[in-house]
């Protein structure tokens, strides 16, 4: 993609450093950026923390500072403006409950302007959640159910929140994304639903993905490469390592996912960085800050 921005025709590249990471933003200008990197325009922000795997509350807290600086780059609503927060994924599998495991722990106050004005502080804001499972155990298109929520209480913005999937293993859970283009549920792993963006659904939508699987064929693929790059005669040809993967992983049409043995512990970091950004985000006034949220 280029070390700087300028080296790709209508792209710009900015990479900071903080204490336990680096954080990449790529800002596609316009048709010509988009044809290249095969993305709408848009900012994409990927934050790369390894300590996001382990339990070093000091590196989560600062992840979450991070994430919350660029969610409020994103955010240009005047401070009454409502915001729905949507889980995206399937709460019944781990890999698929970080976006359900966000909006569990992230603060509502919507309620609160009309039910309970008396608690309402300087500094908050009207937020909603919404964990809408999925098509297979609604029988409804996630984007529909976003949609009617969207129509009936009118947010200014939606910030979903979804499990995505890696290329390479070393990914998993080590990076959190960001972009104000929205998302397509399920798309990385073969599954892709109605698009989550703001021509579907009129308003604008910055989605948070964290990779929490990879597909058993790039696992293959880098394994054969590794293998054949240390020993005499090079690689094979790229098309006789594809059907060697694909006869391997045919058993489960070519789909197969792996996801590490201590995901539940993986999901649950990543769930209180999210939502612990959210908060100091969203809800600078509410007492307490957002500390809590990374209990």
């Amino acid at each position: 993609r280029g070390r700087a921005g300028g080296e790709i025709p209508g792209v710009a590249v900015k990479r900071e450093r903080f204490p336990f990471g680096l954080v990449t933003t790529v800002r596609i200008l316009d048709e010509v950026g988009a044809a290249r990197m095969g993305r709408p325009a848009g900012n994409y922000v990927t934050i790369e923390a390894p300590a996001i795997r382990t339990g070093d509350r000091r590196a989560h807290e600062d992840v979450a500072r991070v994430l919350a600086k660029t969610l409020q780059e994103f955010i240009h609503l005047p401070p009454d403006a409502g915001i729905l927060i949507v889980g995206l994924g399937n709460w019944n599998a781990t890999p698929d409950a970080l976006g359900p495991r966000v909006v569990e722990r992230c603060p509502v106050t919507r309620h609160l302007f009309v039910h309970a004005p008396q608690e309402v502080h300087a500094g908050m804001r009207p937020v909603s959640a919404l964990a809408p499972g999925v098509l297979g155990t609604t029988g409804i298109e996630t984007a529909e159910i976003i949609k009617g929520v969207v129509e009936k209480t009118g947010p200014g913005l939606i910030i979903a929140v979804d499990s995505l999937a890696a290329r390479n293993v070393e990914r998993i859970a080590t990076t959190i994304q960001v972009a104000d283009t929205g998302i397509a549920p399920g798309s990385g792993v073969g599954g892709e639903r109605s698009a989550i963006n703001e021509e579907a659904l009129g308003v604008k939508v910055i989605a948070i993905g964290v990779p929490t699987v990879v597909h058993a064929a790039f696992i293959a693929h880098d394994a054969i490469s590794y293998l054949f790059e240390h020993r005499p005669g090079g690689l094979p040809d790229e098309k006789a390592i594809e059907e060697v993967i694909q006869q391997l992983l045919s058993p489960f049409g070519g789909r197969l996912m792996v996801t590490p043995k201590e995901v539940d512990a993986l999901i649950h970091n990543c769930a209180r960085i999210i939502a612990g950004a959210i908060m100091q985000a969203l809800q600078p006034g509410v007492p307490g800050g957002y500390g809590s949220y990374l209990q």
